[in-house]
Formats: C-alpha cells, sequence, structure tokens
C-alpha cells in the first residue's frame, strides 16, 4: 500500500482504486463502536457528489452504489475497520488510447509516468482521478455523522465563486437548505444561474472554469488541534488539498487579513448567553493551530478543469517531439459544483481524527 493513499491518525481513512479499475473502495479504521450508520446515509452523500447529473458536469454516468463489506453489524459500527468499495460501470478506456505517449496538460502524466516508470494507469487519470473523491466521500459521511451525534459539530460547504461569478451576500444558517436546491450548489438563486450559464458558456467554447468553496463549520469544542505540526489548520490543509484541482486554501480573513492592520484584524472576546465568544472570527475559528470555538471558516480555491476540448501543444515522449493533441472522453467543465460534498467529508475526516485524539470522542459510544 502507497504511503500516501492513508489519512488521519486515530481514525484513518484508506483510499483504494483506480478511475478506470474494477472498483474504488475505501476502508475507515478507528471509528468508535456503536454508531448508528447504514448504506442509505453514505449513499446519500454520494449521490450529492457523483457524476451525470447535469450539463454542467461530467457525462459519465456511474451509480456509484456503495456496499458496506465490514465493520457494521446489525446497523452499528463495530469498532473494526469498515470497509466500503463502489463498482466501477461506465469506463470508456479507448478514449485514453491516445494519452498513451501524449501528455496532457495540466494533467499529472508526466511526473506519474516518471515516478512510477510507465507501470502507472494511465486511462481516466488512474489514481489521479477526481473520481476517487468518492472514497473520501464514504468515510467522510461517516465521520460526519459521528460528530453530529456526539458534538453537535455540522459543516456545510458550497460554491462561492465560479470564475469571476461571486455571491453577493454572507452565508448564514437561512441558506444551508438552498445549497442543493440547484446544480451550482450556491445558495444565492440569482447568481446560482449566473453561474451555471458562465459554465455551459465554456463547455460550448471548450473550456472550462475554476471557482472557490466556502466552508463553514459550527459546534467546534474549544481545544482542538495538536501544535505544532499537527495542527487543526495544518491537517486541515493537508485533507482539502487531496482534492484534484485544489490549488489553495485560507482560513477566517486569509491573504485578505495582510492588507489589514492589527487592530482590525484582530477579534474582540466578548460573552455571549454566558460563553466567551468574539465579534468577528478573522481567525477562521482556529488560533494557535487549535480550536476557539468559534465556527471554522475555510476557503478553497479550484483550478479550471484541466480537460478541455480545444487542440493544445504537447510533447510526445516516444517521438520526443512537439505535437498537438485534442482530449477525448467526458470531463467536467467546471469541477466545482461536485466538491461541496467532498470538502464536508475531509473536513468532517479531520475534525472527528483530532476529536477522537482530544478525548472529546471515546472508541465506544
Amino acid at each position: 500500500m502507497l504511503p500516501g493513499s492513508s489519512i488521519g491518525q486515530r481514525l484513518v481513512l484508506t483510499s483504494f482504486g483506480e478511475s478506470h479499475g474494477k472498483s474504488i473502495g475505501a476502508v475507515l479504521d478507528g471509528c468508535p463502536a456503536g454508531l448508528e450508520i447504514d448504506e442509505k446515509e453514505i449513499q446519500k452523500m454520494l449521490d450529492l457528489r457523483k457524476p451525470g447529473q447535469s450539463l454542467i458536469s461530467t457525462q459519465r454516468k456511474e451509480g456509484d452504489i456503495v456496499e458496506i463489506i465490514s465493520g457494521v453489524f446489525r446497523g452499528h459500527t463495530t469498532g473494526a475497520p469498515i470497509t466500503m468499495i463502489i463498482q466501477n460501470s461506465d469506463q470508456k478506456s479507448t478514449d485514453y488510447e491516445n494519452l498513451k505517449t501524449k501528455l496532457r496538460p495540466g494533467h499529472s502524466d508526466y511526473p506519474a509516468m516518471v515516478k512510477y516508470n510507465h507501470f502507472n494507469d494511465y486511462r481516466g487519470g488512474g489514481r489521479f482521478s477526481g473520481r476517487l473523491t468518492a472514497t473520501h466521500v464514504m468515510g467522510g459521511a461517516i465521520a460526519r455523522k459521528l460528530l453530529k451525534v456526539t458534538l453537535g459539530v455540522e459543516t456545510n460547504s458550497f460554491t462561492a465563486q465560479i470564475g469571476k461569478i461571486k455571491m453577493k451576500n454572507k452565508f448564514d444558517e437561512k441558506m444551508i437548505n438552498s445549497i442543493y436546491k440547484n446544480e451550482v450548489r450556491c445558495p444565492e438563486e440569482n447568481t446560482a444561474k449566473k453561474m451555471k450559464d458562465s459554465i455551459l458558456d465554456a463547455r460550448k467554447k471548450g473550456d472550462s472554469l475554476g471557482g472557490i468553496i466556502e466552508s463553514i463549520t459550527t459546534n467546534v469544542p474549544v481545544g482542538i488541534g495538536e501544535p505544532i505540526f499537527g495542527s487543526l489548520e495544518s491537517d486541515l490543509s493537508k485533507a482539502i488539498f487531496s482534492i484534484p484541482s485544489v490549488k489553495g486554501v485560507e482560513f477566517g480573513s486569509g491573504f485578505q487579513g495582510s492588507e489589514m492592520y492589527g487592530s482590525e484584524n484582530n477579534d474582540l472576546y466578548t460573552i455571549k448567553k454566558g460563553k466567551i465568544v468574539t465579534k468577528t472570527n478573522n481567525s477562521g475559528g482556529i488560533l494557535g493551530g487549535i480550536s476557539n470555538g468559534m465556527p471554522i471558516t475555510i476557503r478553497i480555491a479550484f483550478k479550471p478543469a484541466s480537460s478541455i476540448a480545444q487542440k493544445q501543444n504537447t510533447v510526445d515522449i516516444k517521438t520526443k517531439k512537439i505535437t498537438t493533441l485534442l482530449v477525448k472522453g467526458r470531463h467536467d467543465p467546471c469541477v466545482v459544483p461536485r466538491a461541496p460534498p467532498v470538502v464536508d467529508s475531509l473536513v468532517s475526516l479531520t475534525l472527528a481524527d483530532h476529536a477522537l485524539l482530544a478525548g472529546a470522542i471515546k472508541p465506544v459510544l
């Protein structure tokens, strides 16, 4: 098993499979015994991520039907590793025959060929495909349920920007039920329509768009995190950067905070309903790598999808000559609308892992 295929210390997720292999799957080890869970709850989150749902996503139509192989008995976790698989059923590997020697711009093909001496599975991106984010969601759905029933922690991620089109208003709790009412996963109806139109326009041009996902997690206990190298920001960033196309992560005021005075960026403490809180949340709910009880707020930048329906110059590694390449296959013109449940999952996995480390969640419920 590759060292990079697992994440977590107490709650460990291991991802396996390739985009065009027989199946993909996940093993979640360290989940406390006694958590009520079934395949329907995991399937619900997978359905929010799966492709083939609209013209703004890839037309690869995978059912993404999850099957729990071990670790759950009589509707409850047993404390044993939870193994889950999804069978791949809609691969078109012939679309990738011309990629044996031609390098796709923006993809991992070249470094993967070098690292694995050409033994890597290049079909559909193989191990580097966004399809593998389904394995994140398998484990994340369980972590999300664990956090909710034990600590009341809840994560909500949504599309805040596509290309240059941004949400006009600040997200609040009233918007939660609106996130999945449109294909773009933006809680502002009018903004969502403009975002969808921009994605469809990019698709017509054979191009793609990037964007920004915002994630907000509430009710996180104070004191979660393991400084220095196991800080909450460090581990959340590591998990989020495992999503293909992610190129930037910021917490709270993030890069904008670098333009502010300390007097503007500091979050002043106050008392609200007998509880210590801050008037603002420029820290994004984390100070010194430890949760401070305020909502954990994260902004995640996604680059435009690299597979586009335009001829591009590249190199043929066999002839060592410049050539042109038109990428075939079924690809997302924008990956951002499918990312919210993936972000929810990785944030939940990281927070649940840290809650177990801190003793906030016990090994047996």
